[in-house]
């Protein structure tokens, strides 16, 4: 059973998983005999579709899609499913079908819609995506710019992208990939808007796959990463679609042009929640990745000596080693137990919100969008501190590490800007100041903003290291809070004032975050050791305390202004820290082997379980194309005739 399994408390996440992988994994015609990064970028795209028809065929077996399931189900059921990353390096180009288009559908449609549209979708009879962003507005929504209006005397919306900057841009599998989307456009009945609301949209006939007419279609390049996602632009002229193509839970408009508005307008944007809800776990999944490879190669490589009369050492005998990826374990279980705390949180608001109660939506977007951010800034560093840790072995692509930073990388930006995210988690911090100042009830999950005791003596403990963050977000919002008291009052606008504080805004958002990770990896673990074995127990409280102290060591400067935190209390985090290192040294090859990632689902020269490191390197090595031949046409055609003075 993995050590993630164990920890949430869900062992048949393995049962289910082992057999799957078995299957799947059986199939030799999944694997490319000439590495991708080998290919053109059409034929990375082709290869790509070639396999991805397979793998989805065969994953629909497993799906096991019950008589009254929901989506959340189902995304529960396959929580801890990995077997993509031995499929795919950088994701499947019908990574969105699954992962967006049929939870928008679940999400904003009708029970009606949902019938006809889910099992056909569920079925892969029609493939989706789901797009937002547009070339000139991402995160901002009340910017976009793409308009469906409605003509009552056909009953048909009319969907027209106006400007350049209109054009849908980025969702994957939309450059040639799907023939359906889920387009968030600007509502319009008789020049009055109406706000964003979702359309169901076909793209391309279903018999030949050509685009429909009004309907403007391509692939936007290459990037740094997602080379085989074939992420797309979007753009309409004056195309229409019938009424019923509006999903109309949350509002509708009625066939005379009549609009009835749901009970809240962020309804809307619940499939954005739930995908940035998601990240979190796919971040500690890539984290866990990452960590295994750099982990075991760092216990094969050897180099240098510590004493000169011994040979040489394991790198990861290093302390400077440990300090580099110690972290990145803990870090991808404190991801772990966050998500899937954070999933029940979720869980629980959709249900509240299915029964029209709202109350607790604030506190869960709030969540969801620092949550995003911290996780994908923190992995994508710290995947990248793995690559720098495993020297130049780790710049190649087999060491899969490249691979790994773009797919942590491009979660910075996608789904929510980090800086924009992090914005709007700061207007729920302000607002719940602002209650909590008036004596009304706070959210559980910032009810500590408003501790009015005296700073308490520093402590040198897990609970004091939590309590101390807690101080410093709740005196990063009060001194927001009273920055922009101050300028409003000398005359400057709210807005103005908000910006001229953005800086500090951001910086808040950030530490509520890191208040709200700390507090829940320790409590989550803790919740679980009495189920575990002493020697497992232990381990875990041990990463439990090296985050908690590397992230305090982190934050001095915070500490420090809001704490009482002192010299010789540093010292002592400082002797703590190197301390867990040495303590946990023993068990990090087996806690990386504990991820339970098979060596198909790393894909690593590096990470693979039997330490065969350079074998494996020369084996990638000898797959080159340009070892197909001792010499190079080139040579004959450029180098020698240059050589002779010829060219």
């Amino acid at each position: 059973m993995g050590l993630v399994d164990q920890l949430v408390n869900q062992p048949h996440y393995t049962l289910v998983n082992q057999p799957r992988e078995n299957d799947i994994l059986s199939h030799k015609e999944l694997f490319d005999s000439i590495p991708e990064e080998y290919l053109s970028h059409k034929e990375k795209y082709e290869n790509a579709i070639r396999k991805t028809v397979l793998y989805y065929r065969l994953m629909q077996k497993y799906q096991n899609y019950k008589e009254g399931s929901t989506i959340l189900d189902e995304t529960r059921a396959n929580y801890r499913n990995l077997v993509s990353f031995a499929v795919f390096k950088d994701y499947p180009p019908l990574m969105l079908h699954n992962g967006m288009f049929i939870p928008a559908i679940a999400g904003q449609g009708t029970p009606e819609q949902q019938k006809h549209w889910l099992k056909r979708a569920k079925n892969m009879e029609i493939l989706g995506t789901y797009a937002q962003t547009e070339l000139g507005h991402g995160t901002f929504i009340r910017g976009l710019e793409t308009t469906a209006e409605y003509d009552p005397s056909t009953e048909e919306f009319v969907l027209h992208s106006p400007t350049l900057t209109s054009y849908k841009w980025w969702p994957g599998g939309l450059g040639h990939t799907v023939n359906y989307c889920v387009v968030m456009a600007q509502l319009y009945i008789r020049g009055r808007h109406h706000g964003m609301q979702p359309f169901l949209v076909q793209l391309r006939d279903e018999a030949t796959h050509m685009p429909l007419p009004g309907v403007k279609l391509g692939e936007i390049g290459a990037k740094l990463g997602l080379s085989t996602v074939n992420n797309g632009f979007l753009a309409f002229e004056h195309h229409r679609i019938p009424r019923d193509r509006m999903l109309m839970k949350n509002a509708q408009v009625l066939k005379d042009g009549t609009f009835v508005a749901g009970p809240s307008s962020k309804l809307a944007y619940g499939t954005m929640i739930y995908v940035r809800v998601i990240i979190v776990n796919g971040m500690a999944n890539l984290m866990a990745k990452a960590a295994t490879i750099a982990v075991r190669y760092s216990a094969v490589r050897r180099q240098s000596q510590i004493k000169p009369s011994e040979p040489e050492c394991q790198i990861l005998d290093y302390v400077t080693q440990q300090h580099k990826l110690l972290i990145c374990i803990a870090t991808s279980l404190a991801f772990s137990t966050c998500a899937r705390w954070l999933w029940d949180v979720y869980t629980g608001v959709m249900g509240q919100m299915e029964s029209g109660n709202m109350d607790h939506l604030p506190e869960l977007h709030a969540l969801a969008c620092s949550l995003k951010v911290v996780s994908t800034m923190d992995v994508s560093g710290l995947v990248e501190r793995c690559r720098l840790a495993c020297g130049g072995h780790g710049f190649m692509h087999s060491s899969n590490l490249p691979y790994t930073y773009g797919l942590a990388t491009a979660a910075c930006t996608y789904e929510g800007e980090n800086t924009v995210l992090l914005l709007q988690t700061a207007r729920s911090l302000v607002k719940a100041w602002q209650k909590g100042s008036k004596g009304k009830p706070l959210s559980p999950t910032e009810a500590y903003l408003m501790d009015k005791s005296p700073v308490p003596k520093w402590e040198n403990t897990l609970d004091g290291i939590i309590a101390g963050f807690r101080r410093v977000s709740a005196g990063k919002v009060q001194d927001c809070v009273s920055k922009i008291d101050k300028l409003v009052k000398m005359g400057t606008s709210y807005e103005d004032a908000w910006n001229q504080t953005s800086v500090r805004l951001v910086a808040a958002s950030e530490a509520h975050s890191r208040a709200v990770i700390l507090a829940t990896f320790r409590s989550e673990v803790s919740r679980a050791a009495a189920a575990l074995s002493p020697p497992l127990s232990r381990v875990l409280h041990q990463l439990v305390h090296l985050y908690c102290v590397y992230w305090a060591l982190e934050r001095l400067g915070d500490l420090l202004l809001y704490t009482s935190i002192a010299e010789r209390d540093v010292q002592e985090l400082q002797q703590q820290y190197e301390d867990l290192l040495q303590k946990i040294r023993p068990n990090a090859v087996g806690l990386v082997d504990a991820f339970d990632l098979r060596d198909e689902i790393l894909n690593s020269t590096l990470g693979a379980y039997d330490g065969r490191v350079y074998e494996r390197l020369m084996e990638e090595a000898l797959k080159s194309p340009l070892n197909a031949e001792p010499v190079n046409q080139s040579f004959h055609q450029y180098l020698k005739p240059f050589m002779h003075g010829k060219l």
